[in-house]
């Protein structure tokens, strides 16, 4: 195999179907991954991987006993054949060749879901490979495979082993490849902010299929990006990127989550944003469980934009501009102000939402007001000097 070609192993589909299929709330979504699910299983013949899920009481997928016959004795047929070709590289070939037999013996293992063995194989195969790209690959592999049975020990270890072997002299596209896995890692442990920046320094040169599929790639980032970008940067690096607005025809509710919170469209934002959380938070096994979290932070985000450009406002403009009753936006801003996540005050008597700046807002607001006023005592200057010119 040549080291440029990343196997997509163990198929990180699966872990995410069965995912859908224990999850009650997603039964929409359970048909479709049923069926996915036993197509990947019996096209990677994962015979360990479909009785191990299928022991269990609580299992989504029903045994079939002639299927884990039929994937077992495939399996049985190509480890042997495996071992043979290994016994026979250690006898009479080189180091390069008995390293190749232990990666295709590893891979496989992988590949049908054998957990403890597949991590065994491959540290072996790191410990007898001597090339340093197909060593970065053997340590990606175990990343995904910390990722398929969500074993977190697994991927931290191998993020620190890969990032260390990188710094060796790792070439471009692993760099890069890294950067996917590591934002995607962030994520899941709700590090949004420096898991986006990765994401984002990728996005012109995602290569990671093996880890995910482009769009879910695409989606990730404007994901994580919307909540931790400023509005500059929201129009700069997402609004305005060509890699996202060529995978937002296919990702209509993020798209619409980004453009509505940047033009200032609150109450189409609410609804993307309710959207967003059933479509691709909720079903997600990375972002499930910080779904709550980012829909609260969200919105908490959309009131502060409006917030910030007004001294007051009533609490009915502020229903009519999220497209929710005055109750709904009283209680919640309510709740926000009191823990302190939002700077103003509610005048319920009269209806009033007034924004009380922090002395660090004003001094922004104050140095920003005197930057204009400077920039345009300079510009009157120059306009007078040049009439003084002209006549």
């Amino acid at each position: 195999m040549a080291d440029d070609i990343v196997l997509p192993i163990p198929n990180l589909s699966v872990p995410q179907h069965l995912f859908v299929l224990l999850n009650p709330s997603l039964s929409r979504l359970h048909e479709e991954s049923r069926k996915e699910c036993l197509k990947a299983i019996e096209e990677d013949e994962m015979a360990p991987y479909y009785q191990a899920i299928t022991s269990s009481p609580k299992s989504p997928l029903p045994l079939d006993s002639k299927l884990l016959s039929t994937l077992q004795e495939k399996n049985n047929a190509t480890l042997k054949t495996l071992d043979e070709a290994l016994a026979s590289a250690e006898a009479t070939e080189g180091e390069s060749e008995i390293s190749d037999a232990l990666k295709a013996r590893a891979n496989f293992l992988t590949r049908i879901g054998e957990r403890d063995k597949a991590i065994d194989a491959q540290k072996l195969a790191l410990e007898k490979t001597p090339g340093l790209g197909s060593r970065i690959d053997i340590v990606l592999t175990l990343i995904r495979i910390g990722f398929f049975w969500n074993d977190e020990p697994l991927i931290i270890w191998g993020l620190d082993k890969a990032e260390k072997l990188i710094e060796e002299g790792g070439d471009w596209d692993r760099r890069n490849r890294l950067k996917v896995y590591q934002g995607l890692h962030l994520l899941s442990i709700r590090q949004f902010k420096r898991g986006g920046e990765l994401l984002l320094d990728a996005l012109s040169t995602f290569t990671a299929s093996e880890l995910l599929k482009y769009n879910d790639f695409v989606a990730l980032t404007v994901i994580a990006g919307a909540l931790t970008l400023s509005r500059v940067d929201l129009k700069k690096k997402l609004i305005g990127s060509p890699e996202v607005n060529s995978a937002l025809p296919e990702l209509p509710i993020p798209g619409d989550l980004i453009k509505n919170l940047y033009e200032c469209h609150y109450d189409k934002f609410f609804k993307a944003l309710a959207l967003l959380e059933q479509t691709h938070l909720l079903p997600s096994r990375i972002l499930s469980p910080h779904a709550r979290f980012y829909v609260r932070e969200m919105r908490i985000l959309a009131y502060a934009q409006l917030l910030e450009s007004y001294r007051s406002l009533t609490l009915e403009s502020l229903a009519q501009a999220f497209g929710v009753s005055v109750e709904f936006v009283d209680n919640e801003l309510s709740h926000f102000i009191s823990t302190g996540r939002l700077h103003a005050s509610i005048d319920k008597v009269h209806g009033i939402v007034e924004t009380t700046k922090t002395s660090e807002a004003w001094g922004k607001k104050i140095n920003q007001f005197e930057q204009v006023v400077r920039q345009g005592d300079v510009l009157l200057n120059e306009l007078q000097r040049l009439s003084k010119v002209l006549y």
